[in-house]
């Protein structure tokens, strides 16, 4: 009996002193969990670092029209990179091609098979989209004009899933699958919004040529709704996360600014300043104006763009970000109501609410900011908020990215 007692001890203790694993290294210490991956700040490419901080948004000046829909806030926000300029063409386009290889692709049967059975594109393969296989992808017949090979861009779409953690958060007895959206976007730009924008115009060159001429590059998109604006942040997401080595962690989410954190970078720390530039005007001491508007009924040529200009044109606020007044107006993800920041939270406020295609027209409303190059000089102002339907495309509406900061401050690391 005592033999059989010992042995038990000594299996007991065996299996304790293996159970401890790295812990028996640590001394008995708590010291956490070790070997955990590395993690460095790397500041995102053609983006800026705004801090976190406090500021009060809302109307800069007299509320002339009595709206009462920029009510006087003050609010926190944590730290994000911020896009210093709009997304230009030439960058909407990267993701447009990069739809469209993966079409082709597929179409072509260009897979390969990872470790763990999944079917995935082989990138190293070249296309020839003059391959006959390819051609189900371009207009054939009367859709051809002049027997032209032309790509049909309305089978550009994108495809992808994200989760909702606002109905997780509220529901804690939901089924996973049932928390998970899956969405596919048409992405191509709508290029004939420059003619359906402006009765009795002319500005078929614009449709034909802003998207796709090289001379435009540099412009801001245009002709992209909110949909499209959101697949795109998640489409950067995946590329982004895609060229990161095995021992890097994935990032958090490009991902469109709410409306709070669009108003608190346009302002540049200048708290209460109407225009990101810090003045109360749109001209500077020599009158030169600081923005691309609509300064005087049929003179739009004024500012030194007649319709839009390069995305880094004008002088950029002190956070470094160019155009966050005029040029184009930007979509943000907050969807809009008049009495928004009555019921907003003052530590990273956000009223969202993603409408589907179903619900009341009214839902559908998301915010727009920084006014545009058709717009008077009201809309330029930091603190004016308007919206736009979001399945809606206009030729003086794009975007920017933003990305949230995974820490206090960039100085602690």
């Amino acid at each position: 009996m005592k033999k059989s007692m010992y042995f038990l001890i000594a299996v007991i203790g065996i299996m304790v002193a293996s159970s401890c694993g790295s812990s028996s290294k640590q001394n008995g210490s708590l010291t956490g969990v070790p070997n955990r991956p590395q993690w460095k700040v790397t500041n995102p490419y053609g983006m800026v670092y705004i801090p976190s901080g406090q500021v009060h948004i809302g109307q800069s000046d007299q509320d002339i029209f009595s709206t009462y829909l920029e009510k006087p806030k003050s609010i926190s926000i944590q730290g994000f990179f911020m896009d210093d300029t709009e997304i230009t063409n030439n960058e909407y386009r990267q993701f447009v091609d990069w739809v469209r290889d993966s079409i082709a692709h597929v179409v072509m049967g260009d897979f390969y098979q990872d470790d763990l059975g999944n079917d995935l594109i082989d990138w190293e393969l070249e296309l020839d989209y003059s391959d006959p296989t390819l051609d189900e992808l371009f207009y054939q017949g009367d859709m051809a004009i002049n027997g032209s090979r032309e790509f049909n861009t309305t089978k550009l779409k994108y495809k992808y899933k994200d989760f909702n953690w606002l109905k997780a958060a509220h529901d804690k007895t939901g089924n996973r699958k049932d928390l998970i959206n899956s969405y596919e976007v048409a992405i191509y730009p709508d290029t004939l919004c420059w003619i359906r924008d402006f009765s009795y115009s002319y500005n078929e060159p614009y449709t034909r040529n802003y998207f796709s001429h090289p001379a435009f590059d540099d412009y801001p998109v245009v002709g992209v709704n909110w949909a499209q604006a959101s697949a795109f942040c998640k489409w950067r997401t995946a590329l982004y996360n895609a060229y990161k080595s095995e021992e890097e962690i994935q990032t958090e989410e490009f991902r469109l600014p709410s409306e709070a954190e669009w108003e608190y970078a346009a302002r540049g720390g200048r708290d209460l300043a109407p225009y990101p530039w810090g003045g109360y005007y749109a001209r500077n001491a020599k009158g030169c104006l600081l923005a691309n508007f609509k300064p005087g009924r049929g003179n739009y040529p004024e500012d030194g763009g007649l319709y839009t200009v390069k995305a880094d044109e004008y002088f950029p606020n002190d956070y470094g970000l160019y155009c966050m007044s005029g040029n184009v107006a930007e979509w943000t993800s907050s969807a809009y109501a008049e009495n928004a920041y009555n019921s907003e939270h003052d530590l990273n406020p956000e009223y969202k609410y993603n409408a589907t295609a179903t619900d009341p027209e009214i839902l559908k409303r998301k915010v727009i900011r920084g006014g545009s190059w058709k717009d008077i000089s009201y809309f330029l102002q930091t603190g004016t908020r308007h919206w736009e339907y979001q399945d809606t495309s206009k030729s003086y509406i794009g975007f920017r990215c933003a990305i949230t900061f995974l820490g206090r401050s960039i100085n602690d690391f």
